[in-house]
């Protein structure tokens, strides 16, 4: 048997069987929306919406973990539509939703953009983020429109739509450039996989979730 290098061939070198093995364990990485029990595969106003309010609590300056159990306050007070959010008024955002989540800074800053982002999709929108993609012309309007709403700014657009690639035609945003980082790090060619794709969409989120890794390595 010919052998290349000093190895058989059809047998990996042990970096190569390592990266495998992490490329592997990148693709069955959960999604965000999955560890809130949001199921984008529907893709109804219903479940869009959840994903919407969890991906502005994301894009603020707070913990994930924050983040996730003020989500859940918003679910264990049934505030998982514009309309109930709208009725539902500030002050009980901010007291008790946000200081259940474990607020203890921005609680007011973001219960006033969630209030007139739930105003916004209602006027404009007739409280469908369907209507949204549709109305809008290409990949990179979508991220315009949706940067029109209160305080969302790149991140945020970035969050919401990065999950929703497989299912909105118009919905491919450029990977952040932590993720590109942390892939550089571990070796991961991001590039060969369709953006489009769920493979994609869960090898992003396992890189995000290792920028920590990357910051106490000083690397940004």
């Amino acid at each position: 048997m010919k052998e290349e290098y000093g190895r058989k061939k059809g047998i990996r070198s042990p970096k190569t069987a390592i990266m495998q093995a992490s490329i592997n364990k990148l693709k069955g990485s959960k999604l965000y929306s999955e560890e809130l029990d949001i199921d984008l595969k529907k893709n109804d106003d219903k479940e869009l919406f959840k994903w919407f309010l969890a991906s502005i609590l994301f894009g603020t300056r707070i913990s994930e973990t924050i983040a996730k159990n003020t989500y859940k306050a918003f679910e264990n007070y049934d505030l998982l539509e514009p309309k109930k959010i709208l009725d539902a008024g500030w002050g009980l955002l901010v007291n008790p939703v946000m200081r259940e989540g474990g607020y203890v800074r921005y609680d007011w800053k973001t219960s006033t953009q969630i209030l007139k982002n739930c105003e916004m999709l209602v006027t404009e929108y007739n409280g469908s983020l369907k209507n949204l993609h549709k109305e809008a012309k290409d990949n990179k309007d979508l991220e315009k429109k949706l940067m029109d709403f209160y305080g969302i700014g790149p991140v945020t657009a970035n969050i919401f739509l990065r999950e929703l690639r497989p299912l909105w035609r118009k919905s491919d945003p450029e990977p952040l450039p932590i993720v590109k980082k942390v892939a550089e790090k571990y070796e991961v060619d991001i590039k060969e996989y369709n953006r489009k794709s769920l493979d994609f969409v869960r090898i992003e989120a396992g890189l995000i979730r290792l920028r920590n890794v990357i910051k106490k390595d000083s690397i940004l």
